[in-house]
């Protein structure tokens, strides 16, 4: 997709702290950071969001996934961690493209949720 920003860094028109990358997926510091370790892993393909997954995504979601726990054994992040995507406007996405954040490094809030 031609204006979409993670298609961009994919791209290598907007500079960003690769911390991984396969001819996949990417994974990068985020530049906004609401952890002490905040990273984004993304498809290299455009998805607009996990809500337009198919079955067809199933072996990229799992390369996905576990590229992010890769990325918290390489962190050090060995008191936990989180994996949080976004969907939509209401749902907090503000980029549509498809994004697992690896959130870590120190205690993180419960969003309510027990």
């Amino acid at each position: 997709m031609k204006d979409c920003l993670f298609c961009k860094i994919v791209r290598g028109e907007i500079p960003s702290e690769k911390l991984y990358e396969d001819d996949e997926v990417l994974a990068f510091r985020d530049i906004n950071p609401a952890a002490p370790v905040h990273i984004l892993v993304i498809p290299k393909e455009h998805i607009d969001g996990a809500d337009t997954l198919t079955s067809s995504h199933e072996g990229l979601i799992a390369k996905l996934i576990l590229t992010v726990q890769r990325l918290a054994e390489e962190q050090k992040l060995v008191q936990g961690w989180r994996i949080v995507t976004n969907i939509r406007e209401h749902g907090g996405q503000t980029v549509r493209h498809l994004h697992f954040h690896l959130l870590g490094g120190g205690q993180l809030g419960d969003f309510g949720l027990k």
